[in-house]
């Protein structure tokens, strides 16, 4: 509901604002049902079929839109694209957006704990660990309020900086952000401050999960020692390097696993385990279940 309400109300306070009619929408849906949210609140909509003379589409969806896969609502996108409709997601749409094929000639980018399934299934695809990319006829964002810096700055791109910020300083957000700002989780900002180049070493590990790097290989590229990197890992965030990395893997792994239809000897190739026994017992310690066993639990839990 965050990303999609900020995409409406960053229009209406556009059009309050500006004491003009700049802007109105409607909403669709792969077919003319109401949609609910999880918090429970049910927007009406009208079929995507229906979508007539549109200057742009935004699609919001949740974090499973990596199994959207409706064959009438892909044909309209396509045809949406040929009309020259500017298309673009204020969240996990990126995932429709590429099974769609219309994200294959530009940059996009989606929630950082998307990131892996979405590299893993359109690896032709250039994502980005952006708050959000604009491109000619594209915009993608990661979702939450990255989607009001989408929108301030798409309306910055039509309307004039100004209208922009007095919309953002309406929604006490305290700056506009850019399309060069990273997606940054709040330890992440913590150690920005305090161990800039512990940042560097996990941006390497996080760069390196199919082929995990050596430890002197990520301390050389690093410009540091292995004790050094071992400090740092032990001060700031209690374990070895060692440690740390394949909690990494074994995180990227676990998004596989619940989000792709991929085998669990597939994602073990793709995590970086020589060996399936390896990995599972790996995973086993480390959540406390099998591989097989979490996946089989989840889907059941999402059935229920």
């Amino acid at each position: 509901m965050i990303p999609f309400s900020y995409v409406v109300d960053s229009m209406r306070a556009a059009n309050r604002l500006s004491e003009q009619n700049l802007f109105s929408w409607e909403y669709f849906a792969a077919d003319e049902n109401p949609v609910a949210a999880s918090c429970g609140i049910t927007v009406p909509t009208r079929a995507m079929l229906e979508a007539k003379d549109l200057d742009s589409l935004v699609i919001v969806a949740p974090n499973t839109a990596q199994h959207f896969d409706d064959a009438k609502t892909l044909k309209q996108l396509k045809l949406l694209d040929k009309q020259q409709v500017n298309l673009g997601s204020a969240s996990s749409g990126s995932f429709i957006l590429a099974r769609a094929g219309l994200l294959d000639e530009c940059r996009c980018t989606i929630h950082w704990e998307n990131i892996p399934v979405f590299k893993e299934l359109y690896p032709h695809v250039e994502v980005a660990f952006t708050l959000y990319e604009i491109a000619e006829r594209r915009f993608t964002c990661s979702g939450g309020t990255a989607a009001l810096d989408m929108m301030l700055k798409l309306i910055e791109n039509e309307y004039g900086r100004q209208l922009a910020q007095q919309i953002s300083q309406q929604f006490q957000h305290d700056r506009i952000r850019t399309e060069i700002d990273s997606q940054q989780m709040a330890d992440r900002i913590d150690l920005a401050m305090s161990a800039p180049k512990l940042i560097d070493v996990i941006n390497l590990m996080e760069n390196n999960i199919e082929v995990p790097l050596s430890l002197p290989s990520i301390a050389e590229k690093c410009s540091l020692s292995l004790r050094q990197i071992e400090r740092l890992f032990h001060k700031y965030r209690d374990v070895t390097p060692s440690q740390y990395y394949l909690s990494l893997r074994l995180m990227h792994a676990k998004q596989l696993l619940l989000n792709t239809n991929h085998s669990v000897i597939d994602i073990s190739i793709a995590t970086g385990f020589e060996t399936q026994s390896y990995f599972t017992a790996c995973y086993r310690k480390h959540f406390g279940s099998s591989p097989r066993n979490h996946r089989s639990q989840i889907a059941t839990e999402r059935k229920a």
